[in-house]
């Protein structure tokens, strides 16, 4: 189980350092490189950024949750050893 938490906790890092890198650093929207003129003829530049900007929020939320997640595992199986040891 806490493999698979720390799988999750290592792409949610990806994802957040991807989302983080595609934000322009003037707070103007996604950078032109990345969003491309159909996609922003489709969706607009401001409804681009506020995507992302929630994708972020979202994914430093999950990365938050998942840190405590494993916090709380590593915590239960070394107490429930520390149980075995002092039998």
């Amino acid at each position: 189980m806490l493999t698979f938490i720390i799988i999750l906790i290592a792409l949610v890092c990806v994802m957040l350092m991807l989302t983080i890198l595609i934000q322009n650093p003037k707070g103007g929207g996604v950078d032109s490189s990345f969003g491309g003129s159909a996609a922003n003829q489709m969706f607009g530049a401001a409804r681009q950024a506020d995507f992302i900007e929630k994708l972020t929020w979202y994914l430093a939320i999950a990365l938050f949750v998942l840190c405590i997640v494993a916090t709380l595992i590593v915590d239960s199986s070394n107490s429930a050893a520390e149980q075995l040891l002092s039998q």
